[in-house]
């Protein structure tokens, strides 16, 4: 099947600045062309005039599914109080419950631009299933928290259906996540790698998301924590992906540079919880991979990847006092071409290159809050809302055509979530 995209205003993302004005060519879900003037059939013609395309965002740090906690105890002062009213919630949760919590969660994705989330959670099943019905892309990382005996019944009762689950998908791929170095022990963080080896997967982990992390890390351990990480070798290189990582000492950022691993900015999240401000733009100075990602949308408490976008390039602005702290863009680039190579797939996507998959979105330029585009890179991060996203492509597949789910019954999911979240909330 071929699907042209006429008269684009296209961002490729393959180098700052760089823009091309013209078609874009897909056939089988694989891009054929980049600003060429294509003049032969295709199966879909879509008018890109007064649009501008570029790559989808990947959201490298989510629990999608706590979409069902959103706007739930949004007063805690800090986040060890409010992971304290979350854990007792989610051991109430099932297979069922994520299920029908993630497909609310991907139409959230979809609206706001993204096709590629790398998510960090419980009852993973239910998330598998979500993926593959959506027609999005999902990395799925179960969760291991406790010590080394619920890290093994976790690896060798669960992750092998889950594989079996995933099966020969394309668009589905298992991870295995560790959820801290305070939750967890470290053997549990030497299981997973060892897993991960086998595997060939990549680990994920949340660090140095608050000061007292950081004092009690010192405490029990004698070092900080991406410290204790590399003591213990919680590391995988660069198939590792760090979220947050705000409380970071030069020391421990030339662990991260060296072994190649990406941390992950979550600038909503951690502003909600008062965790602090991650120096991203210094970060990336020193050659570390920086991705962009929501967290979840009890922290948040969107999944909207435009809205992260613009938070991150303003909160980064404002910390540096400075507006080149992380220009247009730069922080595109977190939320494109660096999530893609955090979750080791930039041959696929993160792009808009020939032969690469066609992950693309296309922003509506004629509306009030977008006229004049002076600039199509500030024109995104500043000026856009998701309201101006006309179209969302995944393998080159329509997930939003015209601003509507293509994949998704937006109002069926509203009510199943609803009723979901009552029967919880009911529960013992």
């Amino acid at each position: 099947m071929k699907t042209l995209i006429k008269n684009a205003r296209i961002l490729p993302m393959t180098e700052r600045g760089k823009v091309i004005d013209g078609d874009l060519l897909v056939e089988d879900g694989v891009i054929r062309g980049v600003g060429l003037t294509y003049r032969g059939d295709a199966d879909v013609v879509i008018d890109g005039s007064d649009h501008i395309l570029l790559p989808s965002f990947i959201d490298s740090h989510t629990h999608i599914s706590m979409v069902l906690m959103r706007n739930y105890r949004d007063t805690c002062e800090e986040l060890m109080c409010w992971l304290s009213e979350m854990f007792p919630i989610e051991a109430k949760l099932n297979s069922n419950d994520i299920y029908h919590a993630s497909l609310l969660g991907i139409a959230e994705l979809i609206r706001s631009g993204t096709t590629c989330f790398a998510d960090m959670y419980y009852h993973t099943l239910g998330t598998i299933r979500a993926v593959k019905e959506s027609g999005i892309r999902g990395i799925i990382g179960p969760t291991l928290i406790g010590d080394a005996n619920d890290a093994r019944h976790i690896i060798n009762e669960h992750l092998p259906w889950l594989r079996d689950e995933i099966g020969d998908s394309d668009r589905a791929r298992l991870d295995i996540t560790v959820h801290s170095i305070y939750t967890c022990s470290a053997e549990t963080f030497e299981l997973a790698t060892e897993w991960a080896e086998r595997n060939g997967a990549h680990i994920g982990t949340h660090i140095s998301e608050t000061e007292i992390e950081i004092s009690d890390s010192q405490r029990l351990h004698g070092m900080r924590p991406v410290e204790y990480l590399d003591y213990i070798g919680g590391f995988l290189d660069g198939r590792t992906y760090l979220a947050h990582g705000i409380w970071l000492s030069d020391e421990e950022l030339e662990i991260i540079r060296r072994h190649g691993a990406s941390i992950v900015h979550n600038p909503i999240s951690n502003s909600k919880l008062a965790s602090g401000i991650a120096n991203v733009s210094k970060y990336r100075k020193m050659g570390i991979n920086v991705a962009l990602g929501t967290d979840g949308a009890s922290s948040n408490n969107n999944l909207n990847m435009l809205k992260e976008i613009n938070y991150a390039a303003l909160l980064s602005t404002v910390s540096n006092m400075t507006p080149a702290a992380l220009p247009p863009y730069d922080v595109l680039e977190m939320a494109t071409v660096c999530g893609a190579r955090a979750l080791g797939l930039e041959d696929r996507i993160g792009t808009i290159e020939e032969g690469k998959d066609a992950d693309f979105i296309m922003i509506n330029t004629d509306s009030v809050n977008m006229c004049p585009v002076n600039d199509p890179y500030s024109a995104v991060v500043y000026s856009a809302d998701r309201s101006n996203i006309d179209y969302v492509f995944c393998k080159g597949r329509a997930l939003l055509e015209k601003g509507e789910l293509t994949t998704l019954d937006g109002e069926k999911l509203i009510r199943n979530t609803k009723t979901v979240w009552d029967d919880i909330q009911r529960r013992e």
